[in-house]
């Protein structure tokens, strides 16, 4: 093999070498800078922005640049730019020269894609270095178009400080984003990469100006821009101090550095409304702190997109007095009473309760557990709509005790509650009353749950899967066509059983006892508030059918204050971000998925055999409603023709006897009842010819204490024993009542049956007879 084929052999093999350095040269990932985390609105409005690892304000890279400083940075940097292959000969030689004559390097002769390159390496200015940048600007060149080249140039260019690329900019120095940028602002940030101390203030601010109008002068005079631009242009003042970034929706924001840091996050909120909301929570939580109520946090949805429009963690997010940073609409808190909506859907959904049914409201315990309405009173029975609107406590708690804790508790696990970390046996009956934790996001997507039922519904007929709340768009999921709506074959709430409980959600008394029927500014809405005990929570939930918003007030701390109930802060709170929101209609009747039946008006039940045809109503109830209670408190007596008595065919004699249907409650329902129902009336007495014999007469029952109740009686100031206060519920109450503890006789009462004793420690049995012989009996036991 001779010398001349070894040495083309070599030459060819460096060749080859130097062809794939070449091609390869450049890396995967051109720069691996650390980026701020940019958030924007719906429209790409900037909500705000977290500054990126390193310090620098340096937002993600942009896809186009704006057409004022593509004009702007091209006739300044790189005339050539737009023909050049990415290097220009010319241009590198004068800057040869001049260096050369210099005896130091001051002119470059940098191409844009050349000083791309040089932010992409970020090493020591040399000759070696320059002939780098040459081959990668002729590669880069190659495998991109002169737009990338330029935003990647915009995109890391520095703009003096900390603030690295055109938006980033734009931002800082003139509180804008670069879509908007004047001439006057667009020659300021095309000339800044070349010298960015100049924007310092305290450096040479002059010299920033004569290279802003030099490149102004320059665009006039080749006609990019006309006289009147060019005059306006020289008139702009250059920027001062950098401006602080918008702060808007900044828990959202937080929310976004911690999941995605680094990254450009276009979110579904909407910057005028969240602007406007967030006025509204800032007066309102001006007029709670008043009363050491500090925080605030709101959600606003779209119910046809399911997006959010407003996110509102809290309020004092730039202070971070009173936990403002925290985001509450996250954070676990106890949920008062604003589940049981979901107890009322579900029960009407299996018809194990139908809308208007009666429901005990009287003192209760169970096991220990004696629940109290808010008011501290009791109205003996109550329908259940009705009890769902004024959210007794009692009647839910009886009405939970019958559905099931373990079914409801994996109701709510369904609903999209996340904080049921323990299982039902933890929470017991006060999982309805707030015995657990909920988050506002949580709760105002079960609340969606209820709206979409019937909206979904009467709309296609059919039920379809729903995701949460939309608050981020997802890049990949808007490309093309979205996927169709998944159907959903078992729904978690059928549109009728939603239906129902959302109507009964519009009875709820507004704030302050408004009279709202006769306002018309405010809408109909189907709302819940709920108060956590010790008043440390106050939540409202409220839906049309295209809007939803929540509210939460109270104290990140966790402390509690008196007033903070759901009614008096979040509730006035949601009615006014509702008025900031276009009215709407109501949702559609779901026929389809309810029936008619008749119904006792007074037991809210089906109609029984002794209902009176005059107290029957027709109404609307969920399909399995007909397999509902039969009345069962309206029954035929047998009464004197005079009415006064009850009385028997066989010892009626001259008093006479005709039958009556009678609405009739049990003794201890009725004592409570008819304190709120004047109208009501109780049974007669029997007539002394039958008062003995006959059928058995309930007429007694204990309102004080419950069958095996545990009683706990405390010692007085003076070391004797105190007393507990044993009540009786009497259909008759003038009747003397005689009172027997363990067989010894304690004393008698009549018309106010209260006896007051101290049993010693132990078991115990109490009996009570009525003159009539009727007599009751109590087991129970004193530690």
């Amino acid at each position: 093999m001779s010398a001349w084929s070894t040495r083309r052999k070599i030459v060819l093999s460096l060749l080859f070498v130097l062809l794939l350095w070449y091609l390869f040269s450049l890396p995967r990932t051109l720069f691996d800078s650390p980026y701020s985390t940019l958030v924007t609105d719906r429209n790409n409005e900037l909500l705000g922005a977290r500054i990126a690892s390193d310090g620098q304000w340096r937002f993600p890279p942009v896809e186009r640049v704006p057409e004022k400083y593509t004009t702007c940075v091209i006739a300044f940097e790189d005339r050539f730019f737009q023909c050049h292959p990415g290097v220009n000969p010319l241009a590198i030689g004068r800057a040869l020269v001049q260096n050369l004559k210099a005896g130091r390097i001051v002119s470059g002769g940098s191409t844009l894609t050349m000083q791309t390159v040089r932010l992409m390496r970020q090493n020591k200015r040399t000759y070696v270095e320059k002939f780098i940048e040459i081959i990668l600007a002729t590669r880069l060149e190659l495998s991109h178009s002169k737009e990338e080249i330029l935003a990647l140039y915009a995109s890391h260019a520095p703009m003096g400080g900390n603030v690295v690329g055109i938006d980033a900019a734009s931002w800082r120095y003139f509180g804008h984003g670069s879509e908007s940028l004047s001439w006057g602002e667009a020659a300021v940030l095309a000339v800044l990469p070349n010298s960015p101390a100049l924007m310092h203030v305290g450096r040479d601010r002059e010299g920033l100006q004569l290279k802003r109008d030099r490149l102004l002068r320059r665009l006039y005079d080749n006609n990019s821009i006309d006289r009147t631009d060019y005059e306006l242009a020289l008139m702009e003042p250059l920027p001062d101090q950098p401006l602080p970034l918008p702060q808007i929706a900044p828990h959202l924001v937080s929310h976004a550095y911690v999941q995605s840091p680094g990254n450009h996050l276009q979110t579904t909120v909407d910057k005028h409304l969240q602007v406007q909301v967030e006025e509204v929570l800032s007066r309102w939580n001006t007029e709670f702190s008043q009363n050491s109520i500090f925080n605030l946090a709101a959600l606003v949805v779209d119910l046809e997109t399911n997006e959010v429009l407003s996110y509102n963690g809290n309020v004092g997010f730039g202070s971070n007095a009173y936990g403002g940073q925290v985001d509450i609409i996250q954070s676990p808190r106890s949920t008062g009473s604003i589940l049981k909506p979901f107890l009322y859907a579900a029960m009407l959904q299996e018809g194990s309760l139908l809308p208007t049914e009666l429901l005990p409201d009287v003192p209760i315990n169970i096991n220990g557990f004696a629940p109290k309405n808010y008011s501290l009173g009791y109205d003996g029975a109550v329908h259940a709509d009705e009890a769902l609107a004024r959210s007794l406590n009692v009647p839910s708690v009886i009405s939970l005790r019958k559905y099931g804790v373990p079914k409801f508790h994996d109701l709510l696990r369904r609903v999209g509650l996340t904080t049921l970390n323990r299982p039902a046996g933890h929470y017991g009956l006060s999982l309805i009353l707030g015995g657990t934790e909920g988050t506002l996001w949580d709760i105002a997507n079960g609340y969606a749950k209820l709206a979409h039922a019937v909206t979904d519904y009467t709309r296609d007929r059919t039920y379809y899967e729903r995701e949460d709340f939309k608050v981020v768009y997802d890049p990949a999921a808007e490309e093309g066509n979205s996927p169709d709506r998944k159907q959903e074959e078992s729904p978690l709430f059928n549109a009728g059983a939603a239906w129902l409980t959302l109507e009964a959600l519009t009875n709820v008394n507004r704030p302050e006892e408004l009279n709202w029927h006769f306002v018309p500014s405010i809408r109909k809405v189907a709302w819940k508030t709920g108060t956590s005990y010790g008043f440390r929570d106050g939540w409202a939930v409220g839906v049309t059918p295209r809007y939803l918003v929540a509210v939460w007030t109270g104290n990140a701390s966790g402390e509690g204050r008196p007033g903070l109930t759901g009614a008096r802060t979040s509730a006035r709170v949601m009615f006014d971000l509702f008025n900031l929101l276009p009215a709407t209609g109501w949702f559609d009747t779901p026929y389809g998925e309810l029936t008619e039946a008749a119904i006792c008006r007074e037991s809210g039940q089906l109609r029984g055999m002794h209902c009176p045809e005059s107290s029957i109503d027709t109404r609307l109830v969920p399909m399995k409603g007909l397999q509902g209670a039969v009345c069962s408190h309206n029954k035929r007596v047998h009464v004197s023709d005079d009415g006064q008595y009850r009385v028997y065919e066989l010892c009626a004699g001259a008093r006479g006897i005709r039958s009556v249907a009678w609405f009739q409650l049990p003794p201890s329902w009725e004592w409570y009842y008819k304190q709120k129902h004047p109208a009501y009336r109780s049974l007669p007495p029997f007539s002394p010819e039958c008062a003995s014999g006959g059928e058995p007469d309930a007429a007694m029952q204990f309102i004080y204490p419950f069958p095996g109740a545990v009683l706990r009686i405390t010692k007085q100031l003076d070391g004797t024993l105190g007393k507990a206060v044993f009540e009786l519920a009497h259909r008759n109450p003038s009747t003397r009542v005689f009172w027997h503890l363990d067989d010894d006789y304690v004393g008698e009462t009549s018309d106010i049956h209260q006896m007051e004793l101290s049993p010693d420690p132990g078991e115990h049995t109490l009996t009570v007879v009525d003159e009539a012989a009727r007599s009751i009996t109590l087991r129970f036991k004193v530690e």
